[in-house]
């Protein structure tokens, strides 16, 4: 049975020949990237994650010590249980040193809890909980890309600015879309607007024509879009059937990456806001990263997502902290990404907190008509930029009092 028909086992992929420190378990250091692979995040995550982490272990080439570096994955199903026991059979019997990657909050944080304390590090990528560095934090685990805090205020904040005072959410009924729902709206409550109603789906919903109604009728100003993969994808397109935005409401989705707007097409799309970590079209390092990426084996030309280009760096980071501290132990290695503060290629100029939360730029974006695409995954209009000191929760704010 594959991954993509649920495999909970191990694929070994990319091995850097070498002979492996002295106080590396096993011989090797050993990153799991642990996704949705057949499920509404496949796109987004899925192999291309898998691809992501094989090019940070081939960059890094040994670390100038010669150390050998085994990239495995497994299938999470977007399922708490299935997760918990793929990482703890990793943890106890298969000689796992790190997780990456972890699309879907509940699966997230079930593994954040398991992993607190043990040898075992979390490079939570794609993981969107906010929690992570607030009520849960962990001295185990590093934060990438989006979270639910960074998501809900500086996407709310920036439409606000461009006069988007009245809203509406249509939000995923779990974790994820109550996160960024609940931060948002405080936000926008906060600096003088309103939230007119709110409908819940369930996770993979594929009829929204009621909730969309009802957000017509609302007549708020901003629809807001809290949820992700197929369930954004789905919502744009039933709103696009409707004319929601040629009547004057705007529409913004709160996480939607490069990889839907393609599935959608910008015919579809035109006109949509969203926020962003990364975009591959934004400079040269980001260019030459994505057009490796493309090449890739299984990537069809395809560009990478934010999350894809979140767990390479992440990636990266974890091997280069393993090479200087000659440890794959989570004591050991955490609190060398925590010095870190420096310019990343993909996300610009990076600080890692001591509560674990990599702090970077975030983008507002607005998606291109179909006239104005001038080349393949030519999609996004940046309409401003939100510097990494405004973009994520302060410390003090989230609770949080890990010091390593």
């Amino acid at each position: 049975m594959t991954p993509t028909k649920g495999l909970l086992g191990l694929a070994a992929a990319c091995l850097l020949c070498g002979t492996a420190n002295a106080e590396i378990s096993g011989n090797a250091v050993r990153v799991g990237v642990l996704n949705d692979i057949s499920g509404i995040f496949q796109d987004t995550n899925g192999m291309g994650s898998v691809e992501a982490a094989r090019m940070a272990a081939e960059d890094f080439a040994g670390g100038g010590k010669n150390l050998k570096v085994e990239i495995v994955y497994a299938d999470h199903q977007n399922k708490a249980d299935v997760g918990n026991a793929i990482a703890r059979r990793w943890l106890d019997n298969e000689g796992v040193d790190a997780i990456v990657d972890v699309p879907n909050s509940a699966v997230g944080l079930s593994i954040n809890t398991l992993l607190r304390g043990s040898k075992m590090t979390f490079l939570a990528s794609s993981t969107a909980s906010s929690d992570l560095t607030g009520k849960a934090c962990s001295p185990n685990t590093i934060q990438w890309v989006n979270d639910t805090w960074a998501t809900g205020n500086t996407t709310a904040a920036a439409m606000m600015q461009r006069g988007g005072k009245d809203w509406y959410f249509i939000t995923v009924d779990y974790a994820l879309g109550k996160g960024i729902e609940a931060e948002a709206a405080k936000y926008i409550e906060a600096h003088g607007g309103k939230v007119l109603g709110s409908a819940k789906h369930p996770l993979g919903t594929s009829d929204f024509a009621s909730f969309l109604l009802q957000a017509q009728s609302s007549k708020a100003g901003v629809i807001g879009l809290a949820n992700a993969g197929g369930d954004t994808i789905n919502s744009v397109k039933q709103a696009a059937e409707f004319g929601i935005q040629q009547s004057g409401q705007k529409l913004v989705a709160f996480l939607l990456f490069i990889n839907d707007i393609h599935g959608m097409g910008l015919k579809v799309a035109q006109g949509l806001q969203l926020m962003e970590a990364f975009y591959w079209d934004m400079n040269d390092d980001t260019r030459a990263f994505a057009k490796r990426f493309a090449q890739r084996p299984g990537m069809n030309g395809k560009m990478p997502s934010g999350n894809q280009a979140g767990v390479y760096a992440s990636t990266l980071a974890y091997l280069n902290a393993v090479a200087a501290t000659g440890s794959d132990d989570a004591k050991d290695v955490v609190p060398q990404m925590k010095k870190f503060s420096g310019k990343d290629k993909l996300f610009g100029d990076v600080t890692i907190r001591q509560d674990g939360r990599v702090v970077h730029p975030m983008y507002l974006f607005e998606v291109k008509k179909p006239e104005e695409s001038k080349y393949p995954y030519d999609y996004y209009r940046l309409v401003s930029t939100i510097a990494a000191d405004k973009a994520f929760r302060p410390v003090a704010e989230g609770g949080c009092e890990l010091v390593r």
